[in-house]
């Protein structure tokens, strides 16, 4: 069990140094046993020979000791985070290149997404902030295609997708506007102001909240048929709100958090 979390911390982290510490404290806590640093060589020794054996050809070793601690070489295409991390900043990097190559690049990736990657609720500090770090790639990466399929005009073809990523991201706000927009455009006005009465009934009944400035900017936007909807994403709309009044604990870029993680078969 120790090996297994130890190997989850170093491949987390894959290819960087890990400090000690903070390899002690993700497998022990604040409970360390006596001599830990031993048992912690111990643990890394143990998993140094058993990936050896499975490699006996290697000539350098994937697991490296340091003075301040340790480092597991691995390259991006056998972390399948990695593999997920880098090919989405890439996609976004070339997003105005490319918008139909980029979209067909982001369904490939979201494809390989089996959730959750990591359990939630286990771990320590290196762990948890592993998974906070990949549910929000996950969300960023749906954002980033729901806005390119909006900018090419897929507005009508997206909209039960949309419906059943809210069914699992039920409060992820940038979901919902992208939502109201494409039903906006698709010539259902009726259906996009509904979708903001669903939103705004389900956070004050479970949340006790109201939807944000952003959120809200959209539904003024359709009742006023703002020409500002049918430009590029409709993002325009939650960004000129949030230069007056940024989202709060529940806003577009601040909702990430509130649901789940990935990995590649």
């Amino acid at each position: 069990m120790l090996q297994r979390k130890l190997l989850r911390a170093l491949l987390i982290r894959s290819s960087e140094l890990v400090p000690s510490e903070a390899l002690i404290n993700e497998l022990w806590g604040e409970e360390h046993p006596e001599r830990v640093e031993n048992a912690l060589q111990a643990h890394i020794s143990r998993i140094r020979h058993r990936l050896s054996s499975l490699e006996p050809e290697r000539e350098n070793p994937r697991l490296r000791t340091h003075i301040s601690g340790y480092q597991l070489i691995v390259s991006e295409e056998e972390v399948d985070a990695v593999w997920f991390l880098t090919n989405l900043e890439r996609i976004r990097a070339r997003l105005d290149d490319d918008l139909p190559a980029a979209i067909r690049d982001l369904r490939a990736i979201l494809e390989s997404w089996r959730s959750p990657v990591l359990p939630d609720g286990e771990g320590g500090t290196i762990f948890q902030a592993a998974v906070t770090q990949y549910e929000e790639s996950r969300l960023l990466a749906v954002e980033t295609l729901f806005d390119a399929e909006l900018r090419v005009g897929n507005h009508a073809g997206i909209v039960g997708e949309l419906r059943a990523t809210l069914g699992r991201d039920r409060f992820h706000e940038r979901f919902w506007q992208q939502l109201m927009t494409a039903l906006y455009r698709s010539g259902r006005q009726s259906e996009a102001l509904t979708a903001y009465q669903q939103l705004r009934r389900r956070l004050n009944d479970e949340l006790g909240l109201e939807p944000s400035p952003s959120t809200s900017a959209f539904e003024q936007a359709i009742l006023a048929h703002n020409p500002l909807l049918s430009l590029s994403s409709g993002v325009e709309i939650a960004t000129a709100t949030s230069v007056s009044d940024p989202s709060g604990p529940h806003g577009w870029t601040s909702e990430r958090e509130m649901a789940r993680p990935l990995s590649r078969s």
